[in-house]
């Protein structure tokens, strides 16, 4: 399991998600929840301490590395996200193909490709730009300090607005997986697959980079205009 590790920008900082963001987490969360419907975000205090507990989980058991959002002006936590469904590729060639750990010793291993998911934001934080730098972070973590061949993301199908973030990042469609699971709401969903690759990256890092930049909220604290 790659170790934890605090990932700083101008405008955010991603911190190991912990026990003491659970107060932050649930005042976040209650921040107009009309966004939520496709992503599970905690309602209440006692939800917050469940998802935190489920995601410290998830970390222990080497399936993620989650993260609290916070803001860099003030240190309000804005919501989550997390590095999921880590898979390593070393050894003998298994099938069917599935996620697999790593060989040798856990706490010093990179994966080979990842997934960012678990993503969610408080309202106020939403066009602000803040998603844009911390996409930036964690891909440039993803691909330049554990070296992955891909970075994976998706979404519900219906998810119009989060599809979209996701393809100003600069992801490619792979696919919709029809009748995929059972969405939030109850209902049957698909799931639309995107993903970065390594060799995609450099363009991919450039246009991030430059959102960042011109956002004016990165030099004197004015209102970001860009999500």
């Amino acid at each position: 399991m790659p170790a934890p590790v605090f990932l700083h920008g101008r405008t955010v900082r991603l911190e190991p998600l912990a026990e003491h963001h659970v107060e932050g987490l649930a005042v976040a969360a209650s921040d107009d929840r009309g966004d939520h419907a496709f992503i599970p975000v905690p309602s209440g205090l006692e939800a917050a301490e469940r998802y935190v507990a489920e995601a410290l989980a998830a970390q222990a058991a080497g399936r993620a590395l989650p993260f609290a959002t916070v803001g860099a002006a003030d240190g309000l936590v804005v919501g989550a996200t997390r590095f999921c469904e880590l898979d390593y590729w070393q050894g003998p060639v298994i099938w069917p193909p599935a996620p697999r750990g790593p060989l040798g010793d856990p706490l010093t291993a990179t994966p080979d490709a990842a997934e960012i998911g678990g993503t969610w934001l408080s309202a106020r934080a939403q066009g602000t730009g803040i998603n844009t730098e911390a996409k930036l972070l964690m891909l440039r973590h993803a691909f330049e300090t554990w070296g992955v061949r891909r970075v994976s993301i998706r979404a519900d199908a219906r998810n119009t607005r989060s599809r979209a973030a996701i393809e100003r990042l600069g992801a490619v469609l792979d696919g919709v997986h029809r009748a995929h699971t059972r969405g939030l709401d109850g209902m049957v969903r698909g799931t639309a697959f995107y993903s970065i690759l390594d060799d995609e990256w450099p363009q991919v890092r450039t246009r991030l980079e430059q959102r960042v930049a011109a956002s004016p909220a990165a030099d004197g604290g004015r209102p970001l205009v860009s999500a």
